[in-house]
């Protein structure tokens, strides 16, 4: 079974300097029925305009992954860490006790868009840390390449839970397959583009809960780019 959540019926919240929009319930937009889906809880497709963004907040007990789609975000935090996330880069900041950070587009002319994501973690009180590494094109062309599992398989960055992340892109017209195992569930977000996922039909901007299905098969329908989460 495939439950397609559509672009259009996300959350949003728009602001001078932001764009974004919630997949699951966030902030000031509440929706009983999208709490999350297993321990995946925000999804938020931001766009952050040029010299502009998030100031020093408070994060606690929460898996946050920052996947940049174009432009760069300049990113600091209470822990001592400082970077610039580009595209292709998984940036994983677990919150744990607690942690302050901050996210800026330093660029003065270029917008930066990005997905939020945060998962529930395995359990409460870790240490707060911070792990960033980049994935080029040429390894998520073609396929869906794991970035993001609880063991650091395939030189993926780490996370305090039993889910996985893959990123994919693809040109029109290839398509690519993806077991799922007896008793998990999975979530598709498209990135861009446009994707027939089992026979559903997606496009930017859309996620899809899935259960009970032996296999995903996307086929690109223009030249997308798709995130996959494996789940408890």
């Amino acid at each position: 079974m495939l439950l397609t959540r559509k672009a259009n019926d996300r959350g949003a919240t728009r602001l001078d300097w932001l764009d974004s929009r919630h997949t699951f319930s966030f902030g000031e937009y509440y929706d009983p029925a999208a709490m999350g889906f297993s321990v995946l809880r925000v999804i938020n497709d931001d766009v952050v305009k040029p010299r502009a963004g998030f100031p020093t907040h408070p994060h606690q007990n929460m898996e946050i992954i920052t996947w940049v789609l174009s432009g760069a975000l300049e990113h600091r935090d209470s822990i001592g860490n400082g970077s610039i996330i580009v595209p292709g880069d998984a940036q994983r900041m677990s919150a744990g006790t607690g942690i302050r950070h901050s996210e800026f587009n330093p660029s003065a002319d270029e917008q930066v868009h990005l997905l939020q994501i945060w998962l529930l973690p395995d359990r409460s009180g870790l240490m707060p840390e911070y792990e960033q590494r980049n994935f080029p094109p040429a390894e998520r062309q073609s396929r869906l390449r794991l970035v993001v599992s609880p063991d650091a398989a395939e030189g993926s960055i780490t996370i305090h839970q039993d889910a996985r992340m893959y990123a994919g892109l693809l040109a029109a017209g290839e398509t690519v397959e993806h077991p799922l195992i007896a008793g998990r569930r999975g979530w598709l977000q498209v990135a861009r583009g446009e994707v027939l996922a089992n026979g559903n039909r997606m496009s930017a901007g859309d996620g899809a809960a899935i259960m009970d299905e032996a296999r995903l098969k996307i086929e690109a329908a223009a030249a997308s780019e798709v995130l996959f989460f494996d789940l408890p």
